[in-house]
């Protein structure tokens, strides 16, 4: 059996593929699991990252996936654990961070771990505990206005606290900037002091590569996937080009955008601008009707068909908070979730069926329909399209042909994303 050094554990897929991205640039061999696999590693890779669909579900699910994901990498020889949740932090009031952070503590026996969403690449740092986007705090940076897990604190320590038994302390930055040993001192001063979990400071990628070497001797590690760009370096390995080699790309070319964040909606509107097929699966038009969805489904499949052999199309729900909230409060959130996500995996099988070999997929829930649909049970990671988000390549159970497909966190990637991802991957 292979044996792995780093086993991953990440609460969706984009999330995933963002963290495989991070240690595959490392230097890191990366395999990416569609959950938790049924057969050992026959695979020799350094790391493996198991994508779970966890968000959302209820925090007695979430843990329950999480334990058996973590007793396969257990399996497989994991020497540590690193447990991934988004850069913006998204959960409940009641989780599922933190219930999931006390469950994989408990399993390993351990009574201390860190959590940062931080990523400075990407624009997330933290500062006194505080999560900022950009130039601004988490609060105002429009996840106040997500459709499932409004974030309406930035403060870190009120917002895991009341999710988790442990204690939760700080490492602020004057101490992250002294290096290893300022850090592991003050992980043992928490400890002694009674904290369980410590937020921890990061203005720059620099912190992070001071922050990863403390953590080196920690049985977990729980973060966004910023933190993954200095773990590779406790293990030895440096960063090389073969890591991320993936087969050649060929076929017709789709995006399917789901998520309704500002970068998202933004990027939409960019692909339009510039006169670019797409195609809108309105939320407006919604109805809690089989034959209404299907009807668009059939619309979207039938209009996308005559421009694929052109280029590149999009096909989107993506709309501004305002009518979003407008379409929730008539169908119900969960309900309209449920419907977009139906929506959009019936859509991805169909073009993957007629050719479409390379597929960038935005939003998170929807990102996690889509590679369920279509049968793919791992991933390899590739190059980096843009901070946060690879090309990735595996089979479906659709066809024998290779498909790379690019996850994308709503709230990742510049305006012009969408149009320069298929650019990435042919050059």
């Amino acid at each position: 059996m292979k044996r792995i050094l780093l086993g991953c554990i990440a609460d969706d897929f984009t999330g995933a593929t963002d963290l495989a991205n991070n240690l595959v640039r490392a230097g890191m061999r990366v395999l990416q699991t569609v959950g938790v696999p049924t057969t050992s590693l026959n695979n020799s890779v350094d790391a493996v990252v198991i994508s779970l669909k966890i968000r959302m579900i209820t925090s007695q699910e979430a843990v329950t996936k999480a334990l058996q994901a973590l007793q396969w990498l257990q399996d497989q020889g994991a020497s540590q654990i690193y447990f991934k949740y988004c850069s913006t932090f998204d959960s409940t009031p009641q989780g599922n961070i933190g219930p999931v952070i006390d469950a994989l503590m408990a399993a390993l026996k351990t009574d201390f771990t860190i959590a940062t969403p931080a990523f400075p690449a990407l624009g997330r740092t933290v500062f006194k505990g505080y999560l900022f986007v950009g130039d601004g705090l988490l609060h105002e940076s429009g996840m106040q206005d997500h459709p499932l897990t409004p974030m309406t604190d930035s403060n870190l320590l009120r917002v895991l606290s009341p999710q988790t038994t442990h204690k939760v302390g700080l490492i602020d930055h004057t101490i992250v900037a002294q290096g290893i040993l300022a850090i592991r001192e003050q992980i043992e001063l928490l400890k002694q002091q009674g904290f369980g979990i410590a937020i921890v400071d990061v203005l720059s990628n620099d912190d992070l590569y001071r922050l990863a070497p403390a953590l080196a001797d920690l049985p977990l590690v729980t973060a966004g996937s910023g933190v993954a760009i200095g773990l590779p370096a406790n293990f030895g390995i440096t960063p090389n080009d073969r890591a991320a080699l993936l087969p050649a790309a060929q076929g017709l070319k789709a995006v399917l955008a789901g998520s309704c964040s500002r970068a998202t909606n933004l990027q939409v509107a960019t692909w339009i601008t510039t006169g670019r097929p797409a195609f809108m699966l309105d939320p407006m038009r919604m109805e809690n009707d089989a034959d209404a969805q299907a009807m668009m489904v059939r619309d979207a499949l039938a209009w996308a068909l005559p421009h694929l052999l052109d280029g590149p199309v999009l096909i989107y729900s993506t709309i501004p908070p305002k009518l979003l909230k407008q379409v929730q409060n008539r169908l119900g959130s969960a309900e309209v979730g449920k419907w977009l996500e139906q929506s959009f995996a019936l859509i991805a099988r169909e073009l993957v069926a007629v050719g479409v070999a390379q597929l960038v997929v935005a939003g998170g829930e929807i990102s996690g329909a889509v590679v369920q649909a279509l049968g793919m049970q791992q991933l390899q990671i590739g190059e980096q399209i843009e901070p946060g988000v690879p090309w990735c390549a595996g089979h479906t159970t659709v066809n024998s042909q290779v498909l790379h497909i690019s996850l994308k966190s709503g709230n990742f990637g510049s305006n012009d994303f969408l149009l320069n991802a298929f650019m990435k991957l042919t050059s």
